[in-house]
């Protein structure tokens, strides 16, 4: 790369940072072309991005940014991955990591907050946006399901107690 290239790289970069929300560093020794390949391939379902950026570069992107407390992880072979659904990329990465042991989560960062490993691995346990979504959908209408039922509940005891008077009339006249 020539200092041409290195520049435009580094503007890139720290465009993609001003846009983000969230920003995970891994460490990336000994994954194979394929394992690689097929992390990309998930991360990029989830609608996030997985890239390998020389470490030296990535630190001047992250100058001036929210995210310069992740400055300090960025040392021997690490990739970046980042999204703007914070969880999505979060999700991908450990789950990834859990089943290939080459692949390690070093930390992140969510806004101006800097994540430890353990913090990325809690921020993955959190359930996805559209997730989060359904279940306030499910809390705003169950009040008023209830509420129907509820107001359903005293015609519907109403007519019980007259069909029982009723029987009990016809039982008389017979």
């Amino acid at each position: 790369m020539d200092r041409t290239e290195k520049r435009e790289f580094v503007a890139s970069l720290a465009a993609v940072f001003a846009e983000t929300s969230m920003v995970v560093v891994t460490r990336n020794e000994g994954l194979t072309v394929a394992d690689v390949t097929d992390l990309r391939r998930k991360v990029r379902a989830a609608g996030a991005t997985y890239k390998v950026a020389k470490n030296r570069l990535a630190t001047l992107a992250l100058d001036g940014t929210r995210f310069e407390g992740i400055s300090p992880l960025l040392k021997g072979p690490t990739a970046l991955a980042w999204a703007a659904d914070p969880v999505a990329v979060a999700k991908v990465i450990v789950e990834f990591a859990k089943t290939n042991d080459k692949l390690v989560v070093l930390g992140g960062a969510l806004g101006t907050q800097t994540l430890n490993a353990d913090g990325v691995k809690a921020l993955a346990e959190l359930p996805s946006l559209d997730t989060l979504r359904a279940q306030l959908v499910g809390l705003i209408s169950t009040p008023a399901t209830r509420i129907a039922g509820v107001l359903q509940a005293p015609a519907g005891q109403l007519a019980r107690v007259f069909g029982a008077y009723a029987k009990t009339g016809e039982a008389d006249a017979a």
